[in-house]
């Protein structure tokens, strides 16, 4: 794993739209202690108090010091927006790129370009894939993997873009609850074997690196190898959590493509998300949907600018890395603390209404599925939505709710899980919110039948 630690690393990166050269020297060591509780919640004082917020997981979280830091940068381009193209965006941006390549240990700058989200992210590759059939390089009929659980938006790219260019697309089953990576290596190696079936080549794997729901972290490495091993074309990991949620190093996974939003446990302002692309003859085949005055300049530069609009989110990753390293080691010592906790709090809650994880603990990050009484009731993905709802409006408590259907013959089983999060502004006080919220719901004899009256 690379270290989270940008400081003391020299790098001399350039930039070739206009020739910028960006040189980060050793600096020395800032005297000061490490970030305390109460200056946590300093940071996030904006957070509304009266909201047990135990779902980072969605939108992430943004302390006031970005935000100020944003904001400066926001007031730079409305003083003098010419200036600031000319002189300052270009320069900006490429300093955030080079943060980020040592952040997940890729091998050059230019394989790491700065976009809005994981979805803009997954538009750019399986655009690529689509002029793949559009153009002959792939036929009628060849097929794209991805797992059941890919993010609905992604599911919704590889339909726009590869079904409606003749692919076919196959679907990773997955268990849930889960108890072991073989699981899921061992359907993924079987959906490798139908798409190969009769002849047909695999010109694409979508992997999640954490899938979102449910969540579970998924063994990216061992997939990555297994489809080298089996002839698949190109692998695009799909890691909206990752970057500062779980171990994330580009050289180690192996990948092809890979992205991951920086606004989620990254604390950047939303939003902004990195892909990594893989050095290769065809990366230069990657375009930003958006076409602006950059296309043709590569990927990282046409995605630098996509016309007039607010760049800041995008500039402010600097800030992001001096708040993370008032931490004690850094980025990595908040991924194990955000793990331990999130973990802690999931075995309290699953004491206390008498279920268990969807997945142990050593494939969970940042987030956990916990297993809500059977008794409430919940039967359907809209249950699962009321719930939230009523969770949201009559208890201020703000967690994502999973509906796992019952499998033939189970009676009684749990149908519900509440995918539960752990970043550093969280207290204990917020699972306890959550565990007697719940649990005055099964002693008033609530069921999610009686929402839809």
């Amino acid at each position: 794993m690379a270290s989270d630690n940008y400081d003391g690393k020299h790098i001399h990166d350039r930039n070739h739209l206009n020739g910028d050269v960006i040189s980060h020297s050793p600096k020395k060591p800032k005297l000061y202690s490490f970030i305390t509780d109460s200056e946590i919640q300093s940071e996030f004082s904006h957070h509304d108090p009266a909201v047990a917020r135990i779902n980072n997981g969605s939108f992430g979280c943004c302390p006031a010091s970005v935000i100020a830091a944003q904001q400066q940068w926001q007031l730079k381009f409305l003083r003098q927006p010419d200036h600031f193209y000319f002189n300052e965006l270009k320069k900006g941006v490429l300093q955030s790129r080079a943060i980020i390549k040592e952040l997940v240990n890729a091998e050059y700058v230019d394989e790491i370009s700065i976009v809005d989200n994981a979805t803009t992210a997954a538009a750019i590759v399986l655009q690529q894939t689509a002029w793949a059939f559009q153009q002959g390089k792939f036929q009628k009929g060849d097929v794209v993997i991805m797992l059941h659980y890919a993010y609905g938006s992604v599911k919704k790219s590889i339909e726009a873009y590869v079904s409606r260019a003749g692919g076919e697309v196959i679907e990773v089953p997955l268990p849930f609850p889960v108890s072991s990576n073989d699981e899921i290596i061992s359907e993924f190696r079987r959906a490798l074997e139908r798409g190969k079936a009769e002849g047909k080549r695999v010109r694409l794997a979508v992997i999640d690196h954490v899938t979102s729901m449910p969540s579970v972290v998924i063994p990216v490495k061992e997939l990555v190898k297994i489809c080298r091993e089996e002839g698949v074309d190109q692998v695009f990991v799909d890691a909206a959590h990752a970057i500062g949620c779980t171990d994330v190093d580009m050289k180690e996974i192996g990948a092809d493509f890979y992205t991951s939003n920086l606004h989620k446990w990254f604390f950047c302002p939303p939003s902004v998300a990195f892909l990594y692309c893989l050095k290769s003859p065809r990366s230069s085949d990657l375009h930003h949907p958006v076409v602006s005055h950059e296309y043709g300049n590569g990927l990282a530069i046409e995605s630098a600018w996509i016309g007039t609009r607010d760049y800041s989110a995008q500039l402010v990753v600097p800030a992001v890395l001096e708040f993370v390293n008032r931490f004690e080691g850094g980025i990595e010592g908040i991924k194990k603390r955000n793990h331990d906790a999130v973990v802690e709090m999931g075995e309290m809650l699953c004491k206390a209404w008498g279920t268990r994880f969807g997945s142990p603990p050593d494939m969970c990050a940042s987030l956990i599925m916990v297993g809500l009484p059977a008794c409430l009731g919940i039967t359907s993905d809209s249950d699962a939505l009321k719930l939230r709802t009523h969770l949201r409006d009559n208890f201020g408590v703000e967690v994502p709710i999973y509906y796992r259907a019952p499998k033939d013959g189970e009676v009684g089983s749990v149908t519900g899980y509440a995918r539960i999060s752990h970043q550093v502004y969280n207290k204990v006080d917020d699972y306890y919110t959550f565990r007697d919220a719940v649990n005055q719901l099964v002693s008033n004899g609530f069921s999610c039948a009686l929402l839809s009256k």
